[in-house]
């Protein structure tokens, strides 16, 4: 049992951004940053005031956090980046959204005062004197402070002020994580309501210190604990009053959403997902008729949540082939028009937008890739409607001559002739690299159209449809937009864009099956249509070999790829290398490339090298950021683990940006959450000479100074599927659907009192709605009764927080 959060944020665009560089304009991008931690990097947006970013992420983090911020920044390539502006939403605001916050956000001015971060251990106790109690604080040690010097780090010390007298602690030299150990005493007065500040500052020797954060204690909540021990998050000094301008940094457009789940034990969601499995095997022939209810109490807003956490359920209990067919069936029973069938947004087309995702993602970086790839690189300027043509000077040999419109058209032709070609090239051939289980679900869809739509006329029909998953709602949508699917680090600039907008173009067309009416809608199209032509008859030929596949060679492929074990991620990283010993012992990284399986984390020299194995997951005990001063180097981590004899070793790797460092770090997590042993703090410098760089502790195999972050990670497309928690998401759903199921089962029951007996499966559809009806109550209670479902408290509750 287990409460989980997750936060769903799309980050749309921003708008009347302040001039950040000399030619008038910007080049903006977002950190968003989860308690001041960086855990995601938008794309950068060239030359513009006004940028889109169009960027959704899912991040799952423990339930203790406080805020989210988003920093909007101006890219440099020969300065420090500046910052623009932020938006911080505190945990207390998203909750109060349960549809999530949605809208455009005034950007703030940052000031140095507010951008805190860390927490600090004190120990607090009201003491019996001769005259007059006495408050004793303790100053035990700091983590995770604001590095405010150069060097990475701070020189922090501590300032306790109460009642007009002030005591410091000595100062730590370049530390984010110090420890003070000092304690300091005061006479308290009975009823004293003055409450005690305890502030953390860096020390600087020319310029002014630099406020690091603070807590405020109320001393009489201490009075009635009389001790209290713990660690306090450092607060942002409100106590200047300072007028933001809101019109003058512009603004972003958001979507955050903030979801709290309670996760029972698996034997809890047992009944509804075995009701629910046995609904799909039923299929349109059996009595039950769950999941067109489903459907049918689904508002258009939530369906593609519930199409996503429906799918991941059924594939994890190897039903998704059934379940999608089974939707197949039901569209295709209130489908009157062949050219209409799959165009709407029902829970058929969602569901297969989903399985696609979820099933299809690593053949289409197979098949596209490559394609994609070569389109960034050329750079070439493309256009095919001649109302948009840009005539741009060429030269040879210092000869200039301007180029006409009808060459520009017919070298953009040959550009995207030739990228159209590859493409439907490679599809061809990938028709074995093609996962079983989707060629199985295309099967079924196109055996069930040709069923549903016989006769010459509908010849094409069976193509289309599987045409409109494959090419307009897979295919095409990650041509135009290849970071989103993710093909891609960084959006294509305006160029690069309008080629992948054209090509996608093309492809529809291909997947269209070439109609007439896809041909009237752009007519500047047509010198593409001998490739398009040519295009539908591979494309035809490629789908009839796509759907050849029986049960039998299912099953073999299935477990020809159980077997091989499919890398969680791949990908260059630098891992560390020390040279010499002693004093002059130096550091450097060295280019490798690494592949995470559920097994092993191994690396090679190259992609086709043999692998040498380097940590068994198994043996994984943290993996954590390293501080940026240890290396003179950002976005390092560490990994920490045991090798076969037991003792520990870590593994210090370099990820060239924030997001691959943050990938990285999930994967890692995700497949290693499981582990025994798993460490609750680490050391997030490194142990050089004698002794740590973090918090300068000489004990090397000491306890970590900074907690373990195991609990935050990134959604991704090849994520682990979490049956519990999939169960546990559409509980919810039908939780909130709950008064439409009874009343349908009232309907179906003819008006009669409804039963709270759940009936045996398959009896009538009613006994199968009211099995359901029970269920969902069975799983109330069991939240009810549940400890985790209260809500969640924060450390130190005896002393309020004063700001």
């Amino acid at each position: 049992m287990a409460k989980r959060s997750s936060l769903s944020i799309r980050i749309v665009e921003g708008k009347n951004l302040p001039a950040k560089d000399i030619t008038g304009s910007s080049d903006p991008y977002c950190i968003v940053k989860v308690d001041n931690e960086p855990i995601i990097r938008t794309a950068t947006v060239w030359k513009t005031l006004c940028p889109f970013w169009g960027e959704e992420y899912q991040v799952h983090l423990p339930p203790t956090f406080h805020a989210v911020a988003f920093y909007v920044m101006d890219e440099d390539a020969l300065s420090r980046d500046d910052v623009i502006g932020k938006v911080c939403l505190t945990r207390d605001t998203l909750a109060s959204h349960p549809k999530g916050f949605s809208g455009w956000a005034h950007l703030m001015e940052v000031d140095p005062d507010e951008e805190v971060q860390g927490e600090i251990h004190l120990r607090l106790e009201v003491l019996p004197g001769a005259r007059a109690r006495r408050l004793r604080c303790s100053v035990l040690e700091a983590r995770d402070l604001a590095p405010k010097d150069r060097n990475g780090a701070s020189d922090p010390f501590v300032r306790v002020r109460y009642k007009g007298r002030t005591q410091e602690t000595s100062i730590v030299k370049k530390s984010c994580y110090p420890r003070w150990n000092e304690t300091f005493e005061f006479e308290l007065e009975e009823g004293a309501t003055e409450a005690l500040c305890v502030e953390a500052w860096d020390w600087d020797l020319v310029s002014r210190n630099d406020f690091l954060g603070k807590v405020v204690i109320d001393v009489q909540r201490l009075w009635a604990a009389q001790q209290e021990e713990g660690w306090f998050r450092l607060q942002p000094d409100q106590s200047k009053s300072r007028q933001h301008d809101k019109g003058n940094l512009g603004s972003l457009q958001l979507e955050v959403r903030l979801r709290d789940e309670t996760v029972l034990p698996s034997s809890c969601y047992q009944p509804l997902v075995q009701l629910l499995c046995h609904e799909v095997k039923l299929g349109v022939q059996g009595p039950g008729q769950l999941i067109p209810l489903i459907e049918e109490t689904t508002s258009t807003e939530c369906r593609q949540d519930v199409a996503t956490n429906l799918l991941k359920l059924f594939l994890g209990q190897g039903l998704a082939k059934d379940f999608l067919d089974l939707l197949f069936q039901l569209e295709l029973s209130r489908t009157s028009e062949a050219n209409t069938l799959f165009r709407s947004n029902s829970l058929a087309s969602k569901s297969m937008e989903s399985f696609l995702k979820v099933a299809g993602m690593r053949y289409l970086h197979g098949v596209l890739g490559p394609i994609i790839n070569k389109v960034f690189e050329e750079k070439k300027y493309v256009e095919l409607d001649p109302s948009k043509v840009e005539v741009k000077d060429v030269g040879c040999s210092g000869l200039h001559r301007p180029q006409t419109e009808a060459e520009v058209l017919e070298q953009s032709a040959q550009t995207l002739r030739a990228h159209l070609g590859a493409l439907l090239s490679a599809l061809c051939r990938s028709v074995r690299a093609c996962p079983a289980v989707v060629r199985a679900t295309f099967r079924q869809l196109f055996r069930r159209v040709r069923e549903r739509f016989p006769g010459a006329q509908h010849e094409n029909v069976p193509f289309i449809a599987v045409t409109s998953f494959l090419c307009l709602r897979f295919f095409s949508p990650a041509i135009m937009s290849p970071k989103l699917f993710p093909l891609r680090e960084r959006h294509a600039d305006a160029r690069t864009s309008r080629t992948l907008l054209l090509l996608a173009k093309a492809v529809q067309n291909v997947g269209n099956m070439d109609t007439p009416a896809s041909r009237a809608k752009e007519a500047w199209m047509e010198p593409l249509q001998p490739t398009v032509r040519q295009g539908v008859a591979q494309l035809k030929d490629f789908i009839t070999k796509l759907v050849d596949i029986e049960e039998k060679d299912e099953l073999d492929l299935q477990r020809t790829l159980s077997l091989q074990a499919p890398p969680v991620k791949e990908g260059p990283l630098f891992i560390h290398r020390t040279k010499g010993k002693g004093p002059l012992m130096s550091s450097s990284f060295k280019k490798l490339y690494f592949s995470l399986t559920t097994e092993v984390l191994s690396f090679a020299k190259t992609p086709s090298s043999k692998k040498s194995a380097l940590i068994k997951l198994a043996n994984v005990r943290a993996a954590e950021k390293v501080e940026e001063k240890s290396f003179g180097s950002s976005n390092v981590m560490q990994v920490i683990y045991t090798d076969d004899a037991g003792r520990p070793q870590t593994a210090y790797l370099q990820c060239k940006c924030v997001n691959e460092l943050n990938q990285w770090l999930s994967a890692l997590r995700k497949v290693s959450i499981n582990n025994t042993g798993l460490l609750g703090s680490y050391h997030p410098g490194v142990f050089r000479g004698d002794k740590w760089s973090c918090c300068h502790q000489r004990e090397k195999t000491g306890r970590g100074c900074d907690k373990t972050r195991s609990r935050v990670t990134l959604q991704e497309w090849n994520d682990p599927l979490d049956h519990d928690l999939e169960a546990q998401l559409i509980y919810r759903h039908l939780l909130s659907v709950e008064a439409m199921l009874w009343e349908k089962h009232q309907e179906l029951s003819g008006g009669a009192e409804a039963s709270t007996v759940p009936a045996s499966p398959g009896k009538a559809p009613e006994d199968s709605l009211a099995q359901l009806l029970q269920v969902l109550r069975d799983l109330h209670e069991a939240h009810s009764s549940s400890p985790a479902s209260s809500p969640t408290s924060e450390p130190n509750c005896l002393l309020q927080l004063q700001t």
